[in-house]
């Protein structure tokens, strides 16, 4: 995913039909409230949970772009130029976590 463009196209798309983004603290919670829907799909697709006849139909893919879109809408909001942060925590995550997985049995 190209996220400097998605983060274009994003703040593109609220200006031609979103008028002005909400405010940060309205995107948070709407964050929480999208993230919140995909914990209930993955909670009861694949955890202990019994699936509702309402939630078969609920589309993974779908609620977690949701959680996408948003984000990108934060981090337009807040000036963050998402696609160098996410560079910068691969280079970092690859340091700290180069061999460390390797040596979990409870991955094995």
């Amino acid at each position: 995913m190209d996220i400097k463009n998605s983060q274009l196209e994003v703040d593109t798309w609220i200006k031609a039909h979103g008028v002005r983004y909400f405010n940060e603290l309205t995107n948070m919670a709407q964050l929480t409230e999208e993230v919140g829907e995909v914990a209930r799909i993955i909670a009861r697709r694949y955890g202990e949970q019994s699936e509702k006849e309402s939630d078969k139909d609920k589309d993974l893919g779908e609620e977690l772009a949701d959680v996408v879109f948003v984000v990108l809408c934060l981090a337009n909001q807040t000036g963050i130029d998402l696609q160098t942060a996410f560079n910068d925590k691969m280079v970092k995550k690859t340091k700290r976590d180069h061999d460390r997985h390797h040596s979990n049995d409870k991955l094995k």
